[in-house]
């Protein structure tokens, strides 16, 4: 996310890819079943939610956003298409899990009684770890607030299957959490920030304090968990726009990146030995996923990895996606949606499908089938 928080994530790379590329095998033979998907998180997997907010905005309910959904409908989501979190649902049969304010609009009990039970999508464009100033805004909302909104879930849920029950069908759902990477675009915007704290003390303070959210949600019924990691945000086509004779990748910016991702793992550990049995995980690099499709992007069936399917100017990165903006001929082609680096459907297929592979490259100390099946 830019600085002056505009509520675009950058890189992340989800949903599955329903075709093999070369060089990965696409996932076959039966899959084990779960019977919900819960989201949190921000941008890269936010499916309507910031629709709702009356003066926030940090929206993507407009064109072109979503030219290649159902319909071409603009839905909320910060891509051509749809995200991670679609697509994990995809993958495992279930519905897409709707965001969780469509649920709170009047006559929608139906509708919040059978996403109770199949997944809810909490995460909002914009939203952190911390409660920052898009929250203070009423921009986002930050995960705090996610979990409060997800405890309300977890009542209509016990409401109807009684507490045994309940606590049954979540030990087997998936919560999968994606966030991260807007309390980063914060720390290096903000020049007060950085003279309290250094880089090594503020990614621990982002990792004590997810564990603290992660740690209710447990409370609250949560067993399984997928923890994706910060992706390369210093090589999303907006930072690489700033630099207009090379286009290189910010590496400052990835070296916070990978600051968080070293204390994320270390607190996943630590959260795992305390909890024992009663908590799985799988921690999903995505930071080296990235790296390898921008290394190799032919392998994974791209063609360009540092321009921005919609937006225009350099790198297509000089601006937002609008209504009026250029629009990349062939979405599948194409890493980035937007300058901000959320990306296409087809990349965040292509990272699902990684997430699902039996290469434990990317994912520890589970992959996402053994997490599933355990």
């Amino acid at each position: 996310m830019p600085t002056n928080k505009t509520p675009f994530l950058p890189i992340f790379l989800g949903l599955l890819w329903f075709g093999s590329f070369a060089g990965l095998e696409s996932t076959t033979g039966k899959r084990p079943s779960i019977p919900g998907v819960y989201i949190f998180g921000d941008s890269l997997v936010d499916a309507g939610n910031n629709n709702y907010l009356a003066i926030s905005i940090s929206k993507a309910n407009y064109p072109r956003n979503g030219v290649d959904f159902p319909d071409e409908k603009a839905t909320g989501r910060f891509s051509n298409g749809k995200n991670a979190a679609d697509a994990i649902a995809e993958k495992f049969g279930l519905p897409l899990p709707p965001p969780y304010l469509s649920l709170k609009v009047p006559f929608k009990e139906k509708e919040r009684k059978s996403a109770a039970l199949t997944g809810v999508n909490f995460a909002s464009g914009g939203a952190g770890i911390f409660n920052g100033s898009d929250q203070k805004l009423r921009q986002s909302i930050p995960l705090s607030h996610q979990v409060n909104d997800w405890q309300d879930i977890h009542k209509e849920l016990t409401s109807q299957l009684g507490p045994s029950e309940a606590q049954n069908h979540l030990s087997k759902s998936l919560f999968f959490v994606v966030i991260g990477s807007n309390d980063l675009f914060d720390y290096f915007g903000s020049f007060k920030l950085r003279q309290k704290t250094n880089p090594q003390q503020y990614t621990q303070s982002m990792a004590d304090k997810l564990r603290e959210q992660l740690k209710r949600l447990h409370d609250n019924g949560a067993r399984r968990f997928l923890i994706l990691g910060v992706a390369q945000i210093g090589c999303t086509p907006g930072q690489r726009a700033r630099n207009s004779t090379m286009h290189e990748c910010n590496e400052e910016s990835n070296m916070w990146c990978s600051l968080y991702n070293e204390a994320l793992l270390k607190m996943l550990q630590q959260f795992k030995q305390e909890l024992k049995s009663s908590m799985a995980y799988t921690y999903f690099d995505n930071f080296k996923s990235v790296h390898d499709i921008i290394t190799n992007p032919a392998r994974y069936g791209f063609a360009d990895v540092t321009s921005a399917c919609c937006g225009s100017g350099d790198l297509n990165a000089d601006s937002p996606c609008f209504p009026v903006s250029n629009l990349c001929s062939d979405r599948t082609k194409y890493l980035f949606w937007d300058r901000f680096g959320h990306p296409t459907e087809a990349a965040a297929r292509t990272i699902v499908d990684l997430m699902l592979s039996d290469d434990s490259q990317y994912s520890s100390p589970l992959t996402l089938t053994q997490l599933v099946s355990s």
